[in-house]
């Protein structure tokens, strides 16, 4: 049975501090992105699409991750937003899971922003969750504290009191509303909010240069250069490769073989085979050579091994 806090809500396994320290492990937001989108197409969660955009929200700019996989229970919803937690690496060798130790959305989206809400449903129930930085330093909490609701029971009242009260939704009506925006019986949407700013106070994810991308502002993108420059991984004739600032870019190259369609703002992404995409490709065929002397001696001693 999972531990409670004072607050009669489920506590995570982790420490409220270790939830910032932990995002930085990724110091590129288009890898947290990727995590998520590692989590929809994993074996176990197999979502044919998952669908990435940005809107408001009571007032707050949010990303929105929304899936059609066969979405979670309450217990793996919570195992998801604890830590050191995960049921992946049991499929075939051909579906292998990308990510075993149940980290993936606690750094991607922590990442991205401050707070997170997940609508859950999977046939049977629908279910909420919260990870939020911002709802844990509010009520100077000691240990993570993971609200999650069944929307259709009443034994998860406190849960749902705090997630009404400490997050971008203030009413039920809202909270199906964003069940019924995922397109499917089964499925999941993600919404982060507070998303990371930069020094000067901006989003440190461009969303308005292009209305079919997410890109990393003019700013990043020189400090970029110029880093690359001084490394000689770029030369100062040569532009940037558009993967490094831009989402679309990215992810048209994120898997050798996708498993999901991914729709980036409402525009699907067209998947680029790397490997059928070089300028020049260079075979090597090892041809091994042995005497027939050696062949016959390694044959007896195979034989006498036997024996």
């Amino acid at each position: 049975m999972a531990r409670l806090s004072e607050h009669g809500i489920r506590l995570s396994s982790m420490s409220p501090s270790f939830l910032n320290s932990n995002s930085t492990s990724h110091t590129w937001p288009f890898s947290a992105v990727a995590e998520l989108i590692d989590n929809a197409s994993d074996p176990g969660v197999t979502a044919k699409q998952i669908w990435i955009d940005v809107t408001g929200e009571s007032t707050h700019l949010c990303l929105t991750f929304t899936d059609n996989g066969s979405g979670m229970t309450p217990n793996k919803l919570h195992k998801m937003l604890s830590f050191g937690f995960t049921e992946k690496g049991s499929g075939k060798a051909s579906q292998q899971a990308i990510g075993v130790y149940g980290n993936g959305f606690k750094s991607g989206s922590m990442r991205l922003g401050r707070d997170a809400l997940i609508f859950t449903k999977n046939g049977g129930c629908q279910t909420v969750g919260m990870l939020s930085q911002t709802y844990l330093e509010n009520i100077k909490a000691q240990a993570v504290i993971v609200p999650i609701s069944l929307v259709v029971t009443e034994d998860s009242e406190a849960s749902l009191a705090a997630i009404l009260q400490n997050s971008i939704i203030s009413s039920q009506e809202q909270m199906h509303a964003h069940f019924d925006s995922i397109p499917s019986k089964k499925g999941t949407k993600i919404l982060i909010w507070n998303i990371r700013r930069a020094k000067d106070g901006n989003p440190e994810i461009d969303f308005e240069t292009d209305e079919n991308d997410f890109r990393l502002p003019e700013i990043q993108i020189e400090e970029l250069k110029k880093g690359l420059r001084s490394s000689g991984s770029l030369r100062a004739e040569q532009n940037i490769p558009d993967m490094h600032y831009s989402l679309r870019a990215y992810l048209t190259i994120l898997y050798l073989k996708p498993r999901t369609q991914i729709i980036l703002r409402g525009k699907k992404i067209l998947a680029k085979l790397v490997s059928k995409r070089l300028m020049n490709i260079e075979y090597d065929v090892y041809k091994p050579h042995f005497s027939v002397s050696f062949c016959y001696e390694y044959l007896m001693l195979c034989v006498s091994m036997r024996v």
